[in-house]
């Protein structure tokens, strides 16, 4: 249309589009095929399959009872029917969506106007668990307080701060080997799909075995065998809300993008959620129950603006009586945090396509990462685990997101969302699970640039993306998968160098290069520019490269050689830094 078309153009030529780098704005790296209704759009439909979050995350956290104190005594020791506690805890819970709500909307904005990427950030599912359920256990019976847990995901968001500063963080990125960093965008690929078969966060077609890892299921979560969680064999795939979510969150939509329809992904969402909503009817998601009933009542309130009076800055600074378990969970937080939001944010900019060929970095990565940690530490002064990259952005970059003003999007509805919040929350799990299953199908591409040839990069990085899907952790997938290629190439490089050269693999030319020397160094380019003495240290040289899928190839590295021979002359600060490691080998 017309008038689409001006509106993109208008926009692009606008300060806005230039700060943006929109394409047609003019900027030395504009975004190519970025444009602002298509940005707006594809911030929307990553709201929609984030927006779970806001009732997942409260009912999880819940489950420790946040601030809530036990007086069932001996009887209910730790207040399973207890009128008072339930209560308070049902108070922690609406708590929690507004402060889900709030912080997914401040970090998400700040990630897309300070960093310019189309990734959101809320409460990290995973962590959010491994909170509720490791660190302060149900109903409060874990190692130790809601109050001091809190206290330590504030300390290590500053952490965090430093080491994305000094830029530790975007080292470990660019360090991490090819083929991993392929992976890892497959293997998360996989865990979205998986997320999308489970009862809690999908459509509810597979569930947990006992003879196997996993069980096909299908049935009503009132069928569910309560010993085993498996299904009855009669019931299964018999789950009406399972095949409203196959048909028209799943078919539907993949048909309307196959014709390529605009806002096809929340068009799917909308759809299954408008069905869903009326009580009376084998697919509602307020069944006549006592969690329906509040649920249902929660959701005709429709505009609520909710006031945190149970989770607002309740951190416990005296931690003399939780010493070890302090630091176990500090710890535990910061090396899962690390892992988990450096693959997510790599994956979901490569995902763009934004990332830079020579660097193996991303535009924007120190402030990300900044953003990122503090982040971590506002969320938790509301009571949140801590917040992270959402896998889930990759539902908007699939709808055409290349920058910033998609995640702003995202985080202007979920600012929406804190005055909706009955209705926000209330979107079913099966009305997001087709999408996720459809986001991680298109994030499969990368797996066709794995080296398959070396078995010494094949079987890491196979073992990196079978270990995301069934460790139901990233982190996990990226240990083990950069803990064996660590092992198999040093074993390699022993064997090599102890029979002086002539023991090596047949096909070891055929290896992704590697080497822990990263090109523009471990310092971040603004402290580079800085030690350069230039007085803008913080605006970046211009570019030297285009945005490129990955690692290039040897026709990329001569041109990129060549514009590095071309423009030393006019530009010698931004040649040293790329020149501080030897050249590809």
């Amino acid at each position: 249309m017309g008038w689409i078309h001006g509106i993109n153009v208008k926009v692009a030529k606008s300060p806005i589009g230039h700060w943006f780098q929109l394409d047609g704005s003019g900027h030395p790296k504009e975004r190519k095929g970025s444009y602002f209704l298509t940005e707006l759009r594809a911030g929307v439909a990553a709201f929609f399959a984030m927006a779970y979050i806001l009732a997942v995350n409260s009912s999880i956290v819940a489950d420790t009872g946040g601030t809530c104190v036990c007086n069932g005594g001996a009887d209910d020791p730790i207040c399973d029917v207890n009128e008072d506690y339930l209560l308070c805890a049902a108070e922690v819970k609406r708590d929690l969506v507004t402060a889900t709500a709030a912080i997914s909307a401040l970090s998400s904005f700040c990630m897309g106007l300070f960093a310019n990427l189309p990734v959101s950030l809320a409460p990290g599912m995973g962590l959010n668990a491994y909170f509720a359920y490791t660190v302060v256990g149900y109903h409060g019976t874990g190692t130790v307080p809601y109050s001091v847990a809190l206290t330590a995901i504030f300390v290590e968001g500053w952490v965090f701060f430093a080491l994305a500063l000094f830029g530790m963080r975007q080292w470990l990125a660019r360090a991490i080997p090819r083929s991993i960093k392929l992976a890892t965008s497959v293997g998360i690929g996989l865990f979205l799909t998986l997320i999308g078969f489970t009862y809690s966060e999908g459509i509810g077609l597979l569930t947990g075995a006992q003879s196997t890892p996993l069980e096909l299921a299908g049935c009503p979560s009132s069928a569910l065998d309560p010993d085993t969680g498996l299904c009855p064999d009669g019931s299964k795939m018999r789950n009406p809300t399972l095949w409203i979510g196959i048909f028209c969150g799943g078919v539907l939509t993949v048909l309307l993008m196959m014709y390529r329809v605009k806002g096809a992904i929340i068009a799917g969402i909308l759809l299954v959620s408008i069905i869903s909503w009326p009580r009376g009817t084998s697919v509602t998601y307020f069944p006549y129950t006592a969690v329906g009933d509040d649920a249902f009542d929660f959701f005709k309130q429709v505009v609520d603006l909710h006031k945190i009076t149970k989770t607002l800055t309740v951190q416990r600074w005296d931690i003399s009586e939780y010493g070890g378990q302090f630091g176990l969970a500090f710890i535990t937080f910061l090396y899962v945090d690390i892992l988990d939001c450096t693959g997510t944010l790599y994956s979901m900019a490569r995902f763009a396509n934004v990332i830079d060929p020579i660097t193996e970095d991303f535009e924007g990565s120190t402030t990300a990462y900044m953003v990122d940690a503090i982040s971590i530490s506002i969320g938790s002064l509301l009571g949140c685990p801590p917040v992270t990259a959402f896998i889930e952005s990759g539902a908007g970059i699939s709808e055409g997101g290349r920058t910033g003003l998609t995640s702003i999007t995202t985080g202007l509805c979920f600012f929406v969302s804190i005055f909706f919040a009955p209705i926000f929350a209330s979107i079913p799990p099966w009305a997001t699970g087709c999408v996720l299953v459809l986001v991680g199908s298109m994030m499969m591409q990368a797996v066709t640039e794995i080296n398959w040839r070396y078995i010494g990069d094949a079987v890491p990085a196979f073992v990196t993306i079978c270990a995301m899907p069934f460790t139901y952790s990233i982190a996990d997938g990226l240990i083990g998968g950069i803990c064996l290629y660590v092992t198999l190439n040093t074993f390699v490089w022993l064997i090599e160098k102890l029979s002086a050269g002539r023991i090596i693999p047949p096909n070891k030319a055929e290896k992704d290069h590697w080497s822990w020397r990263v090109r523009g160094g471990v310092l971040p380019p603004w402290m580079v520019r800085l030690s350069m003495g230039k007085r803008n240290f913080w605006r970046e040289a211009p570019p030297l490269t285009q945005p490129g899928s990955d690692i290039p190839g040897e026709e990329e590295m001569a041109k990129a050689k060549t514009n590095l021979k071309d423009t030393a002359r006019d530009r010698p600060e931004a040649v040293a830094r790329q020149s501080q490691e030897k050249p590809f080998e």
